[in-house]
């Protein structure tokens, strides 16, 4: 049996943004690998960018529930645990949205086109810096994080150090970075913690 339209889709466009880069995965050639028609994917995704932002959500790692979680309840484990947490889940997510988004910056009119799509429905890579933001502003107000921490600059660290190792290392020979990802998210947040107090 067949699985559901909406799901063949997801998992098309997933596996075409992954290979072939956002702006090549048309929504001509998710359908056909998604074995349904134009018309069909239209059913269940207004845009290319909102089906793009449901592969986010729907077929990434995820980042955004852990941030709503820890903004929701802070206090449950310790700010180096819930900061190690997070800079895993961001470097699994980051290398992931990294080759299919980097397409986009190679034309700047339909990156431009792009940025205005995800602005009309709330998102955007600045939204995971807000969570943490917000996150850390929690364990601040609960005295566990240094009352002069800046933690907008703190969440700006850790997400851009996730993002750069994403980016940095897939031009190397092997392709890898050089400390594992369990190691490379407990080194960060130790860092971290220094300026957080």
């Amino acid at each position: 049996m067949q699985r559901p339209a909406r799901e063949r889709i997801l998992d098309a466009a997933h596996r075409l943004m992954l290979t072939v880069g956002l702006t090549r995965a048309t929504t001509k050639a998710i359908a056909a690998a998604a074995d349904c028609s134009e018309a069909a994917l239209y059913k269940h995704f207004a845009s290319k960018e909102e089906l793009f932002v449901n592969v986010l959500k729907e077929r990434l790692p995820e980042l955004d529930p852990l941030l709503r979680r820890l903004d929701a309840d802070p206090g449950e484990r310790s700010v180096e645990e819930n900061l190690t947490d997070i800079a895993r889940q961001a470097a699994l997510f980051y290398a992931e949205v990294f080759p299919i988004a980097a397409s986009l910056y190679a034309e700047p009119s339909l990156k431009a086109r792009h940025d205005d799509a995800m602005r009309a429905m709330g998102v955007g890579p600045h939204r995971p810096i807000e969570a943490l933001d917000a996150y850390l502003r929690a364990e601040r107000a609960a005295g566990r994080v240094a009352a002069d921490a800046d933690t907008f600059a703190a969440a700006s660290l850790l997400l851009g150090a996730c993002a750069q190792r994403a980016f940095a290392y897939k031009a190397t020979a092997g392709g890898e970075p050089p400390q594992s990802l369990d190691d490379f998210a407990a080194g960060i947040v130790r860092m971290l913690l220094r300026g957080l107090g």
